[in-house]
């Protein structure tokens, strides 16, 4: 089981908390409960990478990441507004490539119940 590192922010609200859950579900490929928190045609750009258009681009793209899964995710901060909400902080993985990374989630509606669309930015750390 991957270190879990979490931000204070993560417990102020219901929407910062989902987030916060969905970047640690991420981590951990627990590509079950992702799937059931986004919409069928969601669509995940890779910044400067690819995009994943729909749930089962989605489900194949965590499989390639869990081929060097996280060793530790680091939250720093877990921030929601109206239909938007985004988390950033660092994750080492298994190899021992570490990366600093943004997630930037578009909810389906503002009550967040469903994620439409995941813009990630990431950027290796020396």
């Amino acid at each position: 089981m991957a270190k879990m590192v979490l931000s204070e922010d993560c417990g102020n609200s219901p929407k910062n908390q989902f987030v916060s859950d969905l970047t640690v579900a991420l981590a951990q490929g627990d590509i079950k409960y992702a799937l059931s928190k986004v919409t069928d045609d969601f669509r995940w750009e890779m910044a400067g990478s690819q995009v994943l258009q729909g749930k089962a681009a989605f489900s194949n793209g965590l499989e390639q990441l869990n081929k060097d899964p996280v060793e530790q995710l680091t939250i720093l901060h877990a921030l929601t507004h109206g239909k938007a909400g985004a988390v950033n902080g660092t994750k080492i993985l298994r190899s021992g490539k570490k990366i600093a990374y943004c997630l930037v989630f578009e909810f389906l509606g503002a009550k967040a119940a469903s994620v439409q669309g995941i813009t990630s930015y990431e950027i290796g750390l020396g």
